[in-house]
């Protein structure tokens, strides 16, 4: 059975909500003060593994009571911590997080993320990395470990995933080397001069991806939902519509773990991004980031079987 091998930051989140965000030296009063499992890598991870898929993680925590709990609750949702390494300089990733009237902001220290070499995430995938298995990685460790692992990957038979957030250059080696690129509006205007708007707008940003070498381009919309391009068509996955948003904070990864997911079962690609919008939309009715990302049977209960992509 093929699994999906994660390259990603792990960090604890501090969030608190407010009415507002607090201006140039001003105080004020927050409230629901909490602490949560997070970072991009260890978020998408989780959503994977809750999705059924045999799941690995590379990452490095510090030693300190938060990169102890971040490995406890990643075992328990079912993602193999066997490789992860645990710093003796740096200590582990932190996210400060102000949630306002339901959308955050995040002002991230990456501490031990930033350790790992790509010769120590190329020992790892000579380990356990097999053709077939999928290789997913983001922007928030290392940079030049991070477009070297993806070209290393490739090379090996593994189908390459770069989630490019935070937004940051990708080299043309690199691009060449990704087999699906996903990005969201600001990731996307960073990357190519465009912003996306709408459905249509995706057509000239996708070309100029693909012109890059890069197999298979998905953009999300927020609540236009998601996009891509195949045979020369847009197709148009729309979001779900969720009244009551509590908190965005884990939405996008939980898309993207779920979609990796299911890519890990055969499920072509529109079919895939059905059920990465349901699994987003559940996880934003909680609060929280890990905490918040629903199970394969939470998604199909909630919004039934997902209707096949024609």
């Amino acid at each position: 059975m093929n699994k999906l091998i994660v390259f990603g930051s792990l960090n604890m989140d501090l969030s608190i909500e407010a009415d507002h965000v607090p201006q140039q030296g001003e105080t004020i009063v927050g409230r629901n003060f909490m602490t949560s499992s997070g970072g991009k890598g260890g978020n998408q991870a989780v959503a994977a593994a809750k999705m059924g898929a045999a799941t690995f993680i590379i990452g490095s925590v510090g030693k300190d009571l938060f990169g102890e709990q971040l490995i406890r609750e990643l075992s328990a949702t079912g993602v193999d911590c066997s490789y992860l390494r645990s710093s003796d300089h740096n200590p582990t990733g932190v996210a400060m997080i102000t949630c306002t009237d339901g959308d955050n902001r995040i002002i991230l220290n990456p501490g031990a993320n930033h350790e790992l070499t790509s010769a120590d995430i190329e020992e790892i995938v000579n380990t356990i990395g097999q053709p077939g298995d999928l290789f997913l990685t983001q922007f928030e460790c290392d940079y030049e470990s991070t477009m070297s692992s993806l070209i290393m990957a490739k090379q090996k038979g593994l189908y390459t995933m770069l989630n490019a957030a935070p937004a940051h250059s990708i080299s043309d080696e690199a691009y060449k080397n990704i087999d699906l690129l996903i990005v969201n509006q600001t990731e996307c205007a960073y990357l190519t001069n465009i912003h996306p708007h709408h459905v249509e707008d995706c057509k000239e940003p996708i070309a100029y991806f693909q012109e890059r070498g890069v197999s298979s381009i998905l953009i999300t919309l927020g609540s236009e939902g998601s996009v891509t391009m195949i045979d020369g068509k847009l197709i148009h996955i729309p979001s779900q519509k969720i009244e009551h948003v509590v908190d965005t904070t884990a939405a996008g990864d939980a898309y993207i773990g779920a979609l990796s997911s299911a890519l890990l079962q055969q499920q072509d690609l529109p079919n895939a991004m059905q059920l990465a919008t349901n699994t987003a939309a559940l996880t934003i009715m909680k609060r929280g980031a890990q905490q918040s990302i629903p199970t394969q049977h939470e998604v199909q209960q909630y919004f039934g079987e997902a209707k096949q992509y024609a």
